[in-house]
């Protein structure tokens, strides 16, 4: 028996997914989570065999969740099951250490034989995220080319000037959040603070 943790904020959705697993032979439902933090409790108090991850949730959002449970459980198996194939969901989900990148728009078939695959050590992608993935290999990115959309914006109203107050302002998001997207474009271009990484983007004609 597979035993697996389902999670996902949408209720409708969790309840459709469980009634077809829990109607496989070899398919438990041990657990069900609405949200990130949800996840990773239950996921390390019930050690399940298969994690399907929803990627946007409100609070712990589903990449933050895998990286939770990857850094304390190395061996837990988790398939990403989402509407998004973008870039920032992509990669970033791969990354954090899921196993298995499937789409909700999928049949519910393929997420049952997708466990099982994952369950036996298999890598289920869809064909997008291959193509995706075999593109990043072919041509290994800039460190600006890793910053998501709005990571740029932040970065080039940092360089005209403007504090985090002033950007949370303009953009309408919580100040927290321009502090994190901060934080993360230093680290994606490997910069120690805010002036290097404005005459970071000036050198590479980000800005003029």
């Amino acid at each position: 028996m597979i035993n697996v943790l389902l999670v996902d904020d949408h209720e409708m959705v969790r309840i459709g997914v469980a009634a077809y697993l829990s109607a496989q032979t070899d398919i438990n439902v041990v657990a069900e989570a609405s949200n990130g933090k949800q996840a990773v409790d239950l996921a390390l108090r019930h050690r399940p065999d298969i994690i399907l991850m929803d990627l946007v949730m409100d609070g712990m959002d589903g990449i933050e969740a895998t990286r939770g449970i990857i850094e304390q459980w190395k061996e837990a198996k988790i398939i990403i099951v989402t509407s998004f194939l973008d870039d920032e969901k992509v990669y970033p989900a791969l990354e954090a250490g899921a196993s298995s990148y499937l789409l909700k728009t999928s049949k519910a078939s393929k997420i049952a034989d997708a466990i099982r695959a994952t369950y036996q050590g298999e890598v289920v992608l869809e064909p997008e995220v291959t193509g995706k993935m075999m593109t990043k290999m072919r041509k290994p990115l800039s460190p600006h080319e890793q910053l998501t959309s709005r990571e740029m914006e932040i970065l080039l109203l940092v360089a005209q000037g403007k504090s985090n107050q002033e950007i949370a302002d303009e953009l309408f998001i919580a100040l927290k959040t321009v502090k994190t997207h901060v934080s993360n474009i230093l680290s994606k271009l490997d910069v120690q603070d805010r002036t290097q990484a404005v005459i970071y983007a000036f050198k590479n004609k980000l800005v003029r």
